[in-house]
């Protein structure tokens, strides 16, 4: 078991190319965490560097209270799961997943016992005879996963181990992992492009934009209180809508307006949004946040007007793609009234769900909690905000 720590990790390469920037995060023991973010982003190339698989520029990596920034990738005591499942067609399952032991001068007993016990924890005990070439997507990547586990190793990696196989699978192994997780009590890091996967498998998720730590926390936090537009839109599905406007006072409150739109904001937002009156900025709802009908009494609403573009059933819900006379929008509702293409309705706006943000820093300018921009998980030495790359 070990806690892994990055300490102001730097990766450039020849050219001046700098694909992670200054990257603090301290994994606890035994925690799941996910990398994310859109390709090109820096969180392979994070992992790469945990795994010695990649040079660290400038920092320290901290693996179980050692300095492993010089130590070989063999000796790194952690086990590493490819998108690539690599196995050796020419050899059985069982004898893929001995493999590494044998290369180590385990005794035969032990790699028996830790291949089979492997392999009952992995449901692929019947499997173990059989080569890779008869073996589902989803059955080769248990076998993957299979060879990591039987190394006992302090930390799991996973670099996109999903990405290869049907939607379909790709459910039923997230389940299976948080489940492995869970039996194994090890800390495991795991990176993806797919909000979906960091959002149901990480205890925090690490989201990373241009070399750059955006966000550090749970997954309803990030989901609720998004330090930024960019992690705002990144997470969710549809993502957040954003309206540009400004915020004015009028009627002894603020309203966000674009003009002709006029919203009227909760209090709650009055004190840290009074110093930007006539700024420019974003205001940003969520799909769910919005209603094309009945709407809870209990809620904060505020109306608009707009036209419908498209409706897209989904069964139990719909989406409904909405036009403003200046803004697009779209929402995601109950599938228990119709709604046709080009009516004209009200839309209920939850504004107590509402964010407002920056437009020239894309900052969340009444996220709840903390100061603005500020993420957890920092290692004690380098406190700071998201926006610099601390996490």
């Amino acid at each position: 078991m070990a806690e892994v720590i990055l300490e102001h990790v730097t990766k450039v390469y020849p050219g001046g190319v700098t694909a992670v920037r200054d990257v603090n995060l301290r994994i606890a023991d035994r925690e799941f965490v996910v990398l994310v973010g859109p390709s090109g982003c820096g969180k392979s190339t994070t992992l790469r560097m945990i795994a010695g698989l990649e040079e660290v520029t400038e920092g320290k990596v901290v693996i179980g209270g050692r300095v492993v920034n010089d130590v070989p990738p063999k000796d790194r005591d952690i086990a590493m799961v490819f998108q690539n499942y690599a196995l050796y067609p020419h050899m059985t399952v069982y004898k893929n997943m001995a493999f590494g032991l044998k290369l180590r001068g385990f005794p035969k007993e032990e790699i028996d016992a830790r291949v089979r016990e492997a392999a009952k924890i992995l449901g692929i005990t019947e499997l173990l005879d059989k080569k890779p070439k008869v073996l589902s997507g989803g059955e080769r990547q248990r076998v993957a996963v299979g060879r990591a586990i039987v190394r006992q190793p302090k930390a799991f990696l996973f670099d996109e181990p999903l990405s290869n196989i049907d939607a379909k699978l790709r459910v039923e192994m997230r389940a299976e992992l948080k489940k492995l997780h869970q039996r194994l009590a090890t800390t495991m890091i795991y990176v993806t492009h797919d909000q979906v996967e960091a959002m149901t498998l990480g205890d925090r998720i690490v989201i990373m934009k241009d070399g750059l730590v955006q966000q550090v926390d749970d997954p309803l936090t990030i989901y609720h209180q998004p330090v930024n537009r960019f992690v705002a839109g990144f997470i969710g599905t549809p993502p957040m809508n954003f309206l540009a406007g400004s915020v004015e006072r009028a009627d002894g409150g603020l309203i966000f307006t674009d003009g002709e739109l006029r919203l009227r904001l909760p209090d709650r937002m009055t004190s840290v949004l009074s110093s930007r009156l006539g700024a420019k900025c974003l205001f940003g709802i969520r799909p769910e946040d919005l209603a094309c009908g009945p709407r809870p009494q209990s809620a904060n609403w505020a109306e608009l007007r707009a036209r419908v573009e498209v409706v897209e059933p989904l069964g139990d819900e719909m989406l409904v793609y909405l036009a403003t006379t200046r803004q697009s929008l779209v929402a995601r509702i109950r599938a228990d009234r119709r709604i046709e293409v080009g009516a004209e309705l009200g839309v209920g706006v939850d504004v107590d769900k509402a964010h407002v943000f920056s437009a020239e820093t894309e900052e969340n300018l009444t996220r709840i909690g903390g100061s603005q921009g500020a993420v957890r998980g920092a290692v004690p030495a380098a406190q700071g905000t998201g926006a610099g790359g601390h996490a």
